[in-house]
């Protein structure tokens, strides 16, 4: 999982490169468009709890709408170089939570488990990955936009103003996610936490 949010840096680290390349005409003049991801997947990943955060982190708004295959799909808008890297950055985190509850399926943790609160304990694992790894990407987010600011360009509010000038013209009428008071295992939800400070940036 180590991987999966060193390539996320990697793709952070060309696209800031790719704004400092763009002048403020540009910049100002870069179309924006929208791509959806839809895990491969039946079961779902609760991504809910921190596809707001790989929205911010690639610079995005996002939405959820039905997908192709009938289950939902999450809709990411902005800039081309940023919308592409925040559906692959979904992507590797459905594919690294589905890895680390594979693991620990395998635990001696999760076998205590009666079997009948299995499945709570799958997506209470799931639950603290996601929320662990969309608190890491706020995290690095804000460290980002802090160098960015050193440039001498405000390169963070210049490309947020493009993005939401192009998003009111669309006139979305978007719903917050609320919360639905999921029943939650702590030993599951602390063990998918663990999984998630694991998943090293560095």
């Amino acid at each position: 999982e180590g991987e999966a949010l060193a390539a996320a840096e990697k793709v952070a680290e060309l696209l800031d490169r790719y704004d400092l390349s763009l002048g403020d005409v540009e910049m100002r003049q870069a179309p924006c468009g929208t791509l959806a991801f839809e895990s491969r997947h039946r079961k779902r990943v609760p991504l809910d709890d921190c596809i707001g955060a790989v929205a911010v982190f690639c610079d995005c708004r996002v939405w959820r709408e039905k997908g192709a295959e009938g289950g939902h799909a999450y809709v990411f808008f902005g800039l081309r170089a940023d919308i592409e890297a925040a559906a692959a950055l979904a992507e590797m985190v459905d594919d690294a939570v589905r890895t680390e509850l594979g693991r620990y399926k395998n635990s001696t943790e999760y076998k205590r488990f009666r079997h009948q609160d299995r499945h709570i304990a799958n997506s209470s694992f799931a639950l603290g990955m996601v929320a662990m790894i969309g608190d890491r990407l706020m995290a690095m987010k804000a460290a980002r936009d802090d160098a960015k600011r050193g440039t001498g360009r405000d390169l963070v509010v210049l490309k947020r103003s493009v993005v939401e000038a192009e998003f009111e013209k669309l006139n979305l009428v978007t719903n917050e996610a609320s919360g639905s008071g999921r029943m939650v295992l702590p030993e599951a939800y602390d063990a998918g936490d663990a999984a998630g400070s694991s998943f090293a940036v560095e």
